[in-house]
């Protein structure tokens, strides 16, 4: 792709990179024009943020935008220009589809809609559409699973093909290669970018960039800003708009020690995630320093980089130091970009040596050699356990428990009826998954077996795991014990576990068993993993292995025998659990540059493939079809302002409610409102696939809206009062109790406009368009929380909802809010400004509270009084004031 660097601003700090035919911009030089020795103090993010502002920022703006980053100021909007963008599919695909729709919403107002392309440098992995239908265990189940993939994604391929020949500047990963961070670490990120300016010179900058999944922070462990955004704000990204921002709060976290023996990189990750989490780094930017980090490889750094949305955080980085090259030569980049991105990283300050006087707004210290074997759960990924204290948390069986015996066959009551290895957090890893390899292998040796209702699964992110698990003889092992490959694509940890077998589905419906899942991801939010796992539980590779020969959670797994080997001798983990020693030879002989090359160079060093004919700009919309359907957000009440008058609450919720619970990724069940749907329109129950695949078509997206079955609606309570769970609203003023869509129904019909109000912590988890654009389309004007996690917040904003957030101390139970009330907001909306929420209660009386205006910067002002990022986008593109041709 066209990687052309827009012309520079500030052309007096343009300098040659010694050694080299390229240019660089010294940003120290224009940070110590303004204070000499400041340089030095910045973090290692300010750095590259400083360089962006040099090298794009107007001249007439740039002192004060610099002045934000070296006297610490948070009190003006700057912009970033991120250098590229990368895309899921499923994400991604609902971001294309707005882009059609505004080039549909522009040609009727008689602009020419073959001008709204991607700008920056767009990559689309379709890496999220693949389901598990066929185990681990099964012959041929990547091949099965593919196909499957292929016949129920037709209409959302065929889209995703359309854009990448319709659409200037986009490149196309295909399904069956691999999961996005994944193959962003391994290749698509350069560390250092080279950009042709307009006069034909080339410029060496730090790589960075947005992508539309909240695990998007992976390559920060390359010392890459990556964030992760919503489709709406890639959107603006890609067409061109820079990305305004606070200067953040800067933390660095200071590692020392080493890991212990037998501990893996997972274990660090969910103890780091649990202890960032305690220490408040919401929305904060990460720098992890210090010996200990050092000595992390850069696949124990990407994991704890890929969980910067659990602990909360923005970004998680780690400097460029001798890990990072040696990690970029083991992945097969070339020696000329090593080269590069040392000698940049040197100049430039960007160098671990460089960075020794940065200054932090705090500093935290973690010691490495304290991480013992550890999970999370079981729904939370921030509720760390370890394996020693399982019994002790309620978890695993006392010895002294009676616990009923399962009949000969049958399932117990806390059957782990799911083990999967699976999520770029982990399978990025190559020790965690020798280190899978070598417990299969030592399991299979001691004749120990899966448990027959476990569905096992392996499913890395990239192909080249495969490869060296070959390479390593590793693979057969874990083969033999239910692990084969089922597909390169992110799967169990997206909710895409797939259908269970019939017989054993029907046994945990008759008789109520309680079953879990347990798997080497990143999420295990409520109802996430499969509808019939009550609980999920993250935990290592060969951990996993572990739980699918237990088959219980109830087991305790450091404690409880595994089985008997062939002598009859009973065998614990401590008998099959891998040797440090082993993993690191093996991981030094079986993984090789060649193989990244074998995979990386034929996905991406081909030319685009030209169709022979010149598609239409306009994207011929399929009749019939539940994937790919044109969006409404530029006709009605879409595109009218909110009144913020008269809004009754279409939920009251408590604390850490998740994308998850706004609008659910898993399988669509037949008796949800969506299976309804899907029914209505003819689709086979056993195609109705995943949430996440129909995020296309909003008549199917919007009955996920709250569909999740674990969803607490606090207004929604039994004869004792206590909250029901399940997809309930309550509807007012009749006061009638019914499934959530049938209320937003209800609602849409009176032309209602609605409230939600929350408590802290609202919209954590996966950065998904469809938490905020289902509550909008059900006609949610505004949405007051306790706090927001910092995605899902600019996603309100970019759809034209108003995030409004309680003064500390005030919450819905302090104004005793019980949703029989009705709503008004008023006052300026502004920047960080105070606004009024008044309550209007049924006995006449009324509260006014004061409640802070969550617009967080002007540009956001902006967007909310256009109506939301696309209309705003439309609007600007007719009148001429938004450049993007």
């Amino acid at each position: 792709m066209d990687n052309a660097l827009v012309q520079p601003m500030n052309e007096q700090f343009k300098k040659p990179l010694p050694d080299t035919d390229l240019y660089y911009f010294d940003t120290r030089e224009a940070v110590e024009n303004i204070e000499a020795g400041a340089y030095d103090k910045l973090p290692f993010c300010s750095k590259v943020l400083c360089e962006n502002l040099v090298r794009r920022c107007p001249p007439e703006d740039l002192t004060a935008a610099l002045e934000q980053h070296i006297y610490g100021k948070q009190d003006l909007d700057f912009p970033w220009y991120p250098a590229r963008v990368v895309c899921h599919d499923i994400l991604g695909q609902t971001a294309f589809v707005d882009l059609a729709g505004l080039r549909d919403a522009i040609a009727e107002q008689g602009g020419d809609p073959s001008k709204v392309n991607p700008i920056v440098p767009t990559q689309l992995i379709v890496d999220h559409s693949l389901a598990v239908e066929h185990a681990g265990f099964e012959e041929n189940a990547f091949e099965k699973n593919r196909a499957i993939e292929e016949r129920r994604n037709d209409d959302r391929f065929h889209f995703i093909n359309w854009c990448q020949y319709a659409f200037d500047n986009v490149n196309v990963v295909p399904p069956g290669n691999g999961i996005m961070h994944q193959i962003n670490l391994e290749k698509m990120s350069p560390v250092v970018q080279v950009a042709k300016g307009k006069d034909g010179y080339k410029v060496a900058f730090a790589d960075t960039l947005v992508g539309t999944d909240s695990h998007t922070p992976m390559v920060d462990a390359l010392g890459v800003i990556s964030i992760g955004v919503g489709g709406l704000e890639a959107e603006s990204v890609m067409l061109g708009n820079p990305s305004y921002m606070r200067l953040p709060d800067f933390v660095g976290v200071k590692l020392s020690g080493k890991l212990q023996e037998g501990i893996t990189g997972t274990d660090l990750v969910l103890a780091m995630t649990e202890f960032l989490r305690d220490a408040g780094v919401v929305s904060t930017y990460i720098e992890f320093f210090g010996e200990g980090a050092r000595n992390l490889t850069v696949g124990d750094r990407a994991s704890i980089s890929n969980m910067t949305p659990e602990y909360g955080a923005t970004a998680a980085m780690f400097y460029i130091d001798e890990q990072t090259i040696d990690y970029l030569r083991l992945t097969g980049r070339s020696e000329a970009q090593i080269k590069l991105v040392e000698q940049y990283a040197k100049q430039t300050g960007l160098w671990a040596d460089g960075m020794e006087t940065a200054v932090y707004d705090r500093v935290l210290e973690f010691d490495l050699s304290a991480v013992v074997r550890n999970m999370a759960g079981p729904s939370r990924p921030h509720a760390r356990v370890s394996t020693t204290d399982l019994v002790a948390k309620g978890i695993a069986h006392a010895p002294e428990d009676k616990l009923p015996e399962p009949k000969d066959g049958m399932m117990p009551d806390g059957a782990v009826i799911i083990a999967a290895i699976t999520s770029c957090t982990n399978t990025s890893n190559p020790r965690n998954m020798v280190a899978a390899g070598l417990v299969a292998r030592n399991a299979n040796a001691k004749g120990l077996l899966r448990k027959p209702w476990v569905k096992t699964s392996l499913a890395p992110g990239s192909k080249t795991v495969k490869m060296y698990l070959e390479e390593a003889g590793l693979l057969s092992e874990l083969q033999e014990i239910g692990f084969d490959v089922v597909g390169f694509a992110c799967t169990t940890c997206n909710g895409m576990s797939g259908a269970l077998d019939p017989d054993i589905e029907k046994e945990i419906i008759d008789n109520d068993l309680f079953t879990t899942a347990v798997l080497s991801g990143n999420r295990n939010f409520d109802g996430r993993i499969h509808p019939y796992a009550k609980q999920a539980f993250l935990a290592s590779p060969p951990l996993v292995i572990a739980y699918a020969i237990a088959g219980n959670i109830r087991f305790d797994i450091e404690k409880d025998s595994l089985g008997q080997d062939q002598d009859g001798n009973e065998v614990y983990l401590k008998d099959i659990w891998f040797d440090d020693e082993e993993v690191d030879a093996i991981v030094a002989k079986a993984v090789k540059p060649e193989q990244f090359n074998a995979v990386y160079i034929p996905m991406f060093d081909e030319a685009k493939k030209d169709t022979g004919k010149a598609l239409s700009p306009l994207y011929n919309w399929r009749d019939q079809t539940t994937y790919i359907r044109r969006p409404p957000y530029w006709e009605g009440k879409m595109a009218a302002m909110n009144k913020l008058t008269g809004m009754r609450p279409l939920a009251v919720l408590g604390d850490n409610i998740t994308t998850d619970h706004l609008s659910p990724s898993n399988a669509i069940l037949g008796d949800s409102a969506a299976g309804e749907y899907l029914d209505t329109m003819g689709l086979p129950s056993e195609d109705y696939n995943s949430y996440a695949t129909h995020r296309g078509d909003h008549l199917t997206a919007q009955r996920a809206t709250f569909a999740n079955p674990k969803l607490l609606n606090e207004m929604v309570r039994d004869e004792q009062g206590e909250v029901i769970q399940g997809s309930l609203a309550r509807v007012e003023p009749e006061g009638q109790v019914m499934r959530m869509w049938e209320a937003i129904e209800t609602y849409m019909n009176r032309e209602q406009p609605l409230i939600i109000i929350a408590g802290d912590g609202y919209g954590q988890g996966s950065s998904r368009d469809w938490a905020a654009k289902g509550v909008r389309l059900a006609g949610v004007e505004v949405v007051v929380a306790e706090d927001f996690e910092r995605i899902h917040r600019q996603n309100l904003v970019g759809m034209g909802a108003l995030p409004l957030q309680f003064e500390k101390g005030v919450t819905r139970n302090t104004l005793n809010i019980d949703g029989t009330e009705v709503f008004d907001v008023t006052g300026e909306v502004s920047a960080g400004g105070l606004m009024t929420l008044v309550i209007n209660r049924t006995d006449g009386s009324k509260t006014e509270v004061p409640i802070i205006c969550r617009l967080d910067t002007a540009d956001e002002v902006k967007m909310y009084h256009a109506g939301g990022m696309l209309q705003r986008f439309a609007k600007e593109f007719i009148d001429g004031t938004l450049d993007i041709a």
